[in-house]
């Protein structure tokens, strides 16, 4: 079991230095220039992580918090930004292409038949990999950063899941999120495709750095775990106040509302709205995909608003049987509060129970 462990962290961590290293490669062909490659060095913290894990960790990762995840962002991200900044001075002629590729294949045809029938194995090889850059070299280049895109989201939902768990997650935890962040990758790829295709705003050097930044700025929530782990804390007299105790009880359930208000869907419509409302930038998709967006935030604010109150209800009941509330207690749905219950909430909200007001004295 420790070696599969090993092998799985090893194997992730060579797929993400692949995958980075091939988007320094398209930044060195596009910029045509070597320097570029300097992007690569990045790839050295990865590097530095592995061993790190491998000795302290045994390879299994940590608690709320994937290093390798974080550093394949880093690692990756500069690369994308390159190539979507130098986006607007590439040209993808159809023709060219197609008659380039024909060519390749010919070429491709004589060094297979010339190597069979003169040369040794290996210098075939070495020409069947010559011929197959070459081909790669004449696919567009708008083709080559939007596979670099879906494949770099990809890679991180499979990564995560080829990457050891720690102790502190289970397999059904991890199971559900992945099946999360499927959804988050499909929208993120979904924005950042469909917002910088539009014409006007490629020709706008503003707005593409600014919907660069809130791409990157999404990204960064699929190194965290804490969807779907619930914060463990143990029932001292700070967790006894009414915010820490909320916190304690609903870790994971707030946390997905904070991600879906602050880093994916609220930014995504304010960059959309902008687009609409300031630029005047229109089409069906653009319209959609707003109106989704204001259909999310509104449903996760009605969730948080179901929360909270559940959340004060829980509290009256318990305050009102005298029994201490562990803030360790997993989530679960209270009934349907009656009119009277209605009536000792709203009291709850102007004066707090005996144990509260007495911790805020002391404080």
């Amino acid at each position: 079991m420790e070696l599969m462990v090993l092998l799985n962290a090893l194997v992730t961590r060579l797929l993400f230095v692949l995958h980075s290293l091939i988007g320094v490669w398209r930044v060195t062909a596009v910029k045509k220039e070597p320097k570029y490659w300097l992007l690569a060095l990045l790839n050295l913290l990865l590097c530095l992580e592995t061993g790190l894990t491998l000795k302290f960790k045994q390879g299994r990762g940590y608690k709320w918090f994937s290093p390798a995840i974080f550093l394949y962002l880093i690692c990756t991200v500069p690369s994308l930004w390159l190539l979507e900044i130098h986006h607007g001075t590439q040209y993808c002629g159809n023709e060219p292409g197609a008659v380039q590729v024909n060519v390749s294949d010919q070429d491709f045809n004589q060094s297979t038949d010339s190597s069979h029938g003169s040369e040794g194995t290996d210098h075939h090889i070495i020409q069947t990999a010559k011929v197959f850059v070459n081909q790669l070299s004449t696919i567009c280049e708008t083709v080559w950063t939007l596979a670099l895109h879906q494949t770099f989201l990809l890679l991180l939902v499979v990564g995560r899941w080829l990457l050891p768990i720690g102790v502190e997650i289970t397999r059904d935890q991890l199971s559900q999120l992945l099946l999360m962040f499927v959804g988050t990758a499909a929208d993120i790829l979904e924005f950042a495709s469909e917002t910088l295709d539009i014409k006007d705003v490629r020709n706008n050097y503003a707005l593409i750095n600014a919907i660069l930044a809130v791409w990157t700025w999404s990204m960064l929530q699929f190194p965290l775990d804490l969807a779907v782990q619930h914060i463990g804390c143990k029932p001292t007299a700070s967790t006894r106040r009414i915010p820490s105790l909320l916190l304690c009880r609903y870790s994971a359930e707030l946390w997905n509302i904070g991600v879906s208000l602050f880093i994916q869907d609220g930014p995504f419509f304010i960059v959309r709205s902008i687009l609409m409302g300031h630029f005047r930038i229109f089409n069906q998709m653009l319209v959609f995909f707003t109106a989704k967006n204001i259909l999310v935030v509104t449903l996760q604010l009605y969730r948080l608003a179901v929360i909270t109150l559940d959340f004060r209800a829980t509290i009256l009941q318990k305050s009102r049987k005298e029994v201490s509330c562990c803030p360790c207690e997993p989530y679960e749905a209270s009934t349907h509060a009656t009119a009277d219950q209605d009536n000792e909430m709203r009291e709850f909200v102007a004066f707090p129970p005996k144990e509260e007001s007495q911790a805020l004295s002391e404080d």
